[in-house]
């Protein structure tokens, strides 16, 4: 086992960081080494598996990332903009791997990250799932395919807690349609409509949120016409999907040189 590379999961209290724990105590081919969480945490000064709830892990859980991330070969971020920039920096430092799956990030958040991976190999998606980024490339080849009367929806579907809109997903599956037509998304983008709106820009991208109960995701991306439909759908029924996502992008990482990448580098899909 000591031989194995070392993992530490940030936001080791979360539900996405309890299952990337689950996930990587399972693996044959990975050995948690740390856990993360923000200053001031209960968990923090615990063994992680007894604040989760079970048996003594013997990997306990600090509020000192350097600390935790310097002997790291592997980190899995699943935090805040905030954070997962900080510990961008950190990763750089020890020349580790850096999956993320944070959303919700801003041009400035991503130019700090972009600055990170030339020390580091940072491989982020909004979305970890092979159906999700299956869906992503589909969209990519179906907007190609069909012109600007083909008005494209972009509708997901989240859990009550979740903090962003649009979903990370949706801003993927609009990126892969603007790239598909040739556009910038910021300049196609239409997020909000409440009240007299007036009638739809043809070339327009629009989104649609939806918030309620526990929802793990769902994505719809709509090509429509007059006369007919086109409906890309996928449906996450298991959080898990996005932890095992990730586990794999970890291993990906193993071998590759500093550089930013995402899931369909990591399944050869470019």
């Amino acid at each position: 086992m000591a031989d194995l590379p070392g993992v530490v999961v940030t936001g080791a209290s979360g539900r996405m960081g309890r299952m990337l724990v689950a996930e990587v105590t399972a693996s044959d081919k990975l050995r948690l080494i740390g856990a993360v969480e923000r200053k001031g945490h209960d968990w923090a000064g615990q063994d992680l598996g007894i604040a989760m709830g079970g048996a003594a892990m013997g990997v306990t859980v600090t509020d000192d990332a350097l600390e935790a991330i310097a002997p790291a070969q592997i980190v899995i971020d699943f935090t805040t903009p905030e954070a997962t920039v900080a510990h961008a920096e950190l990763t750089a430092q020890a020349r580790a791997i850096h999956v993320i799956g944070t959303t919700g990030m801003d041009e400035g958040h991503l130019a700090k990250l972009d600055a990170a991976a030339r020390h580091a190999t940072i491989i982020r998606a909004g979305n970890m799932s092979l159906g999700v980024n299956l869906l992503v490339e589909l969209t990519r080849q179906v907007a190609a395919a069909l012109d600007a009367e083909f008005d494209v929806e972009i509708v997901e579907a989240h859990h009550r807690h979740k903090v962003d809109a649009p979903s990370g997903t949706a801003l993927m599956l609009g990126e892969a349609a603007a790239n598909g037509r040739g556009v910038l998304l910021p300049e196609v983008s239409d997020r909000g409509r409440d009240g007299i709106t007036g009638a739809r820009k043809i070339g327009d991208i629009g989104f649609s949120s939806i918030r309620g109960g526990d929802i793990v995701g769902e994505h719809d991306v709509i090509f429509a016409a007059e006369g007919e439909r086109l409906v890309l759908r996928h449906i996450a029924t298991d959080r898990r999907l996005f932890a095992r996502g990730a586990i794999k992008a970890a291993l990906w990482g193993r071998g590759q040189g500093p550089g930013s990448f995402d899931m369909r580098d990591v399944l050869g899909l470019k």
